[in-house]
């Protein structure tokens, strides 16, 4: 397996936690230390939040609530358009902390800095033409529905694209007059605080407050009395978070796991087929919320479409994010790895074939090669999970019906794919599959300012978007009547 790129700078980070306006606050629950998954070297040093620090973060932010929903809404998008200039001046560092925390190649890490920037915009531009709508009522009153922001929002975000993520819920909490608590990944902390200090420089004082620390500390931020929790992550700690959302009367908003189906149709050219299935399953070593989990091709092109995915699997070039030849960097950690060997073991012991990778590699680092495994079942974990993972299970179906009955026959709902020349195929597939995501004839891409809407055990709420800012308000309607006279 390769090393590191020549000549490849190594960063260390020191995170700090920031607290009610103030840098370096907290801290008492000791610290860990994140690795690079490439070669094991030491990236970043990240205090732990306690529960008391947890709840003092919360405090301050209420503190200031009032004052920032309260602010003029071109005033508040004023700060976050500033803010995203902010960031884009330390897009290259957000990258290259991406790449060394989480592996991503430097140039994916690059364009996803790119993508949040983008959306940090799009959000300054949106979010003061928003309004409400008036009611028609009696003559002698008013009547109307006023947007409101919901208060302390507390956003938990994921590793496997930290900016462009955060960008999203951080940008539409903000702009529409909510004070947040941001806790990232454990996995991608020093990503997070550079995203803080960017952000921060360009905020009043307490509006944006940043937590470090594992799991526990997202689990008592989402305990806290805030009024809504923004998280992006797995289906378990989604699971959880609704739980304690119950609790405390906060709202959910959730985006978690996903075992994503692509179909191949009938008479659909198999080597492109093929291309969109490698990309779709093998982009960001399989890390992305949206990748291609389990493929159903019809058995009229299955027999070139599999070699040629295979060759495409065995093509593509693996090493370190840094190199930039590199096409599929490592996972995030060897724990994550053991869970993507583990299920293609479990499917191999029950019956799948290996076409190509399948092996964890020698070496250092967090390695796992793109693996294409054939003759799968719908009761393997390696098809009816997710497995977030470069792992492409191929199950060939007789039909295009039976191809969308397999698809839907999922817990997640997150989102589908459809690779047809039928118009009629792509009519019943975007009506028939319950995701909140239809694609045709492509993995990856749509319009700009396209939302997303998962289902089921996926989660709930919108996700990106104009509709995000929605998630972030509440409505409250106002009548005003006329005094007893019958005049003001």
């Amino acid at each position: 397996m390769p090393g590191p790129a020549p000549g490849m700078q190594r960063a260390m980070w020191r995170v700090e936690q920031l607290i009610g306006g103030v840098w370096g606050a907290g801290g008492a629950g000791g610290e860990f230390v994140v690795t690079d998954p490439a070669d094991g070297t030491d990236v970043s040093i990240v205090p732990v939040a306690t529960g008391d620090e947890v709840a003092k973060a919360v405090g301050a932010a209420r503190g200031v609530a009032a004052t920032w929903a309260t602010t003029d809404p071109a005033a508040r998008a004023a700060a976050l358009r500033r803010a995203a200039d902010a960031v884009e001046a330390v897009a290259e560092d957000l990258a290259q902390a991406t790449t060394a925390e989480m592996g991503k190649p430097l140039l994916d890490a690059r364009g996803g800095v790119a993508a949040g920037i983008g959306t940090l915009r799009q959000y300054a531009e949106l979010g003061p033409v928003r309004g409400g709508r008036t009611l028609h009522g009696g003559w002698d009153a008013i009547d109307f529905m006023a947007p409101e922001p919901r208060g302390v929002a507390a956003v938990i975000t994921p590793w496997n694209d930290p900016v462009a993520v955060a960008c999203g819920l951080l940008g539409a909490a903000l702009v529409t007059g909510n004070v947040v608590v941001f806790k990232p990944s454990e996995r991608t902390p020093a990503t997070g605080w550079l995203l803080a200090r960017a952000l921060d420089r360009e905020l009043p004082a307490g509006v944006l407050s940043l937590l470090t620390g594992d799991a526990r500390v997202g689990a008592a931020l989402a305990a806290q009395e805030v009024d809504v929790v923004a998280h992006v992550g797995s289906s378990t700690a989604g699971r959880a978070i609704a739980a304690a959302c119950a609790r405390t009367g906060a709202k959910a908003l959730l985006e978690n796991g996903g075992s994503d189906p692509l179909i191949v149709d009938a008479g659909v050219d198999p080597a492109w087929a093929a291309g969109q299935a490698a990309m779709g399953a093998f982009a960001n070593a399989g890390q992305i919320c949206v990748a291609v989990e389990r493929i159903y091709v019809h058995r009229e092109v299955a027999g070139d479409f599999v070699p040629a995915l295979v060759d495409l699997a065995r093509a593509m070039r693996i090493g370190p994010g840094q190199d930039g030849e590199t096409e599929i960097g490592p996972l995030v950690d060897r724990r994550h790895r053991d869970h993507v060997h583990g299920q293609v073991l479990a499917a191999v012991a029950e019956g799948a074939v290996v076409r190509t990778g399948g092996a964890v590699p020698a070496g250092p680092g967090a390695f796992y090669p793109p693996t294409v495994v054939t003759d799968c079942t719908d009761r393997m974990a390696l098809v009816r999970e997710e497995t977030f993972g470069p792992v492409a299970p191929v199950l060939v179906v007789d039909s295009f019906t039976e191809a969308l009955g397999r698809a839907a026959c999922s817990p997640y709902g997150l989102a589908a794919t459809v690779l047809t020349g039928s118009m009629g195929h792509a009519q019943r597939a975007w009506r028939e599959l319950p995701v909140g995501t239809v694609k045709v004839n492509a993995v990856f891409g749509g319009a700009p300012g396209g939302a997303a809407q998962p289902r089921r055990g996926s989660g709930h709420g919108f996700g990106y978007g104009p509709e995000l800012l929605d998630e972030f308000t509440t409505t409250k309607v106002v009548h005003l009547g006329a005094p007893g006279g019958g005049h003001w």
